[in-house]
């Protein structure tokens, strides 16, 4: 008999003895890789914030330009791109003609149809601070800077409008 325990007989009495667990246990090395890895994380945010390296930044100013068209006319027919204020027709394109504006013009459409939003809403070209042009779409929200595309197809929207004179907004 224990004298912990009388009901308990002496071979299975004495000091209590740990009994090895019967799960698996959780490995150590993914929890230690996963904490260095936050670590790591949070040090490079915080050395971002105070160096400025490695941090994006709005490098194209403000509008020096704005001018809002409107579309008529089908990728395969002669299209008409009129100031969307005044309605005065800025250009008239025949189907082999400006294939950089009707191909991006033809993306933006095709993106409002998809989010089902109205195709009668304008386009706005703009000329940004640091030279850069860009093609809004006032309706879905979405914007192309022209110049990635390389300056030649910047230039066909830039000259959308220069034929206003550049005014700025």
């Amino acid at each position: 008999m224990n004298a912990l325990n009388p009901n308990m007989p002496r071979s299975q009495g004495g000091p209590a003895v740990k009994q090895p667990r019967s799960g698996p246990r959780f490995p150590r090395l993914p929890l230690v890789l996963g904490l260095g890895l936050l670590g790591f994380s949070i040090s490079a945010i915080a050395f971002g914030m105070n160096t400025g390296i490695g941090v994006m930044r709005d490098v194209t100013g403000s509008p020096q330009a704005i001018r809002d068209i409107t579309i008529a006319g089908t990728h395969d027919t002669e299209i008409t791109i009129s100031d969307a204020r005044s309605g005065e027709t800025i250009t008239t394109l025949s189907p082999s003609e400006g294939g950089f504006v009707r191909g991006s013009l033809r993306g933006l459409t095709r993106l409002r149809q998809v989010a089902g939003t109205p195709l009668d809403q304008p386009y706005r070209i703009i000329k940004w601070e640091n030279g850069t042009v860009s093609l809004s779409d006032t309706a879905t929200g979405e914007r192309i800077y022209l110049n990635a595309f390389g300056p030649d197809h910047a230039a066909a929207y830039e000259q959308l409008l220069a034929s206003r004179g550049n005014k700025k907004p």
